[in-house]
C-alpha cells in the first residue's frame, strides 16, 4: 500500500475509534473529486448477466481496492455486469452511494457508523461505535437507513487500530497482551500520530484500561515504514497500526492483543443504496464473502499486493477460487 493509502486507512480507523468530532471521511491525504475507473487486475467492467448493472466503489488504499474486487466477481458471477471506481476518499463516495452513482461499497462498521452519527447529529455528537459489534450496527443500520443506505452483515474480519512491539522485546519481558505490558511495568515511547495524547483509543485508552507507562509519543504516520523502523531499532518500544498490517514480520514486529477490547469494533461489511441494490439476491452473494473472509485471510490478501507486487483483481480473483466461492 502506498503511503498515502495507509495514511488515508489508519488514519481513518484512528478517528472512528476515538469518536471524533471531525471524521473526515477517511482522511486521505490524497486529492481528487471524480469517481474513476479501475482498470488493473478485472477492475474494469465485468459479467455478462441479465440482471443489471452494479457500481462498486473503492477507496484508494489496498484493502479497499481488494475488498471492491471480492465483492465485483461475485456480484458478476451470480448474474451482475459489474465495474469498480476508485474514489479517493469517503467524503466523494459516500454522496455518490446515497445518490446511486456507486451501489456498493466496502465499509467498516464503527468508523461509518460515527461518520453518519456527525453528518446527522454534528461534530460534538455523542459516539454511538463500541468495542461490542452488535451495539455498533444498531445505531449504523438506524443511520445508513435514513440516508438510503442498507449495511449489509458485518464479518468476522476486522481492521481497527492496534499496537506492535517488536518480537525480541515481547519474548524478553513476556508479553502477548496489552495488559501483559502494563502489568510488565516497562516504560515504553509511542510511535503514533501527534494526537494520540488526546485520543481515548491511544494514550489515554492505554494508561487508563491498561496501566501501560507511555513515557513519550514519538510522532509519525500511523503504521509508517518510519515507525516501524524506530521500534525495530530501539529508538521507540511500540507503534500504532492496524490489525491487517501485512508487514510487521518484515521489521520483526509482532501484535500485542486488545484483550480489554479498547479499540471500537471495526469489522468489515458492505454496504449499499438501498434502492439500486438493496435486493436479497445482492446481499446473498455479498453475504457469501462475509461469511468467510477472516482477518488474517484479509492481512494475507494484503500482503499479496503490497508486498509481492500483486494485482488487487488477481488476488481477488485467486482467494475466490481457493475458497469455491465462485460457480464459474
Amino acid at each position: 500500500m502506498s503511503r498515502t493509502a495507509r495514511k488515508s486507512r489508519t488514519v481513518r480507523a484512528a478517528i472512528a475509534a476515538a469518536g471524533a468530532a471531525a471524521l473526515v471521511a477517511g482522511l486521505a491525504a490524497c486529492g481528487g473529486d471524480s469517481l474513476e475507473e479501475s482498470g488493473d487486475g478485472g477492475g474494469g467492467t465485468s459479467g455478462g448477466g441479465g440482471k443489471g448493472k452494479l457500481v462498486v466503489g473503492s477507496a484508494t488504499f489496498t484493502e479497499s481496492r481488494i475488498l471492491a474486487e471480492l465483492y465485483a466477481r461475485v456480484l458478476a458471477d451470480a448474474g451482475y455486469t459489474t465495474s469498480v471506481r476508485t474514489v479517493d476518499t469517503r467524503e466523494l463516495y459516500a454522496p455518490a452511494l446515497e445518490k446511486g452513482q456507486v451501489d456498493v461499497v466496502p465499509e467498516y462498521a464503527a468508523t461509518l457508523a460515527e461518520y453518519l452519527n456527525h453528518k446527522a447529529n454534528g461534530a460534538g455528537a455523542e459516539p454511538v461505535a463500541s468495542p461490542d459489534i452488535d451495539t455498533t450496527m444498531k445505531a449504523l443500520t438506524r443511520l445508513a437507513e435514513a440516508r438510503g443506505l442498507k449495511a449489509l452483515e458485518p464479518g468476522r474480519a476486522v481492521d481497527q487500530n492496534a499496537f506492535a512491539v517488536r518480537k525480541d522485546f515481547a519474548e524478553e519481558h513476556h508479553l502477548k497482551t496489552l495488559s501483559d505490558l502494563g502489568k510488565s511495568g516497562q516504560k515504553v515511547t509511542l510511535a503514533a500520530g501527534d494526537e494520540c495524547p488526546e485520543r481515548p483509543f491511544c494514550q489515554p485508552g492505554l494508561e487508563k484500561t491498561y496501566g501501560i507507562d507511555i513515557d513519550g509519543i514519538d510522532p509519525m504516520d500511523v503504521g509508517s515504514v518510519q515507525a516501524k523502523q524506530a521500534v525495530m531499532d530501539g529508538k521507540d518500544e511500540m507503534l500504532l497500526t492496524v490489525t491487517t498490517d501485512a508487514t510487521l514480520d518484515q521489521f520483526g514486529l509482532v501484535l500485542l492483543e486488545d484483550d480489554k477490547n479498547l479499540q471500537n469494533a471495526d469489522n468489515v461489511l458492505p454496504v449499499v443504496n438501498a434502492d439500486s441494490a438493496g435486493d436479497k439476491e445482492i446481499a446473498d452473494a455479498l453475504n457469501k464473502i462475509t461469511k468467510v473472509l477472516t482477518t488474517e485471510d484479509l492481512t494475507e490478501l494484503n500482503k499479496k499486493v503490497d508486498a509481492e507486487r500483486l494485482k488487487p483483481g488477481d488476488v481477488a480473483a485467486d482467494y475466490l477460487k481457493e475458497k469455491g466461492l465462485l460457480t464459474g
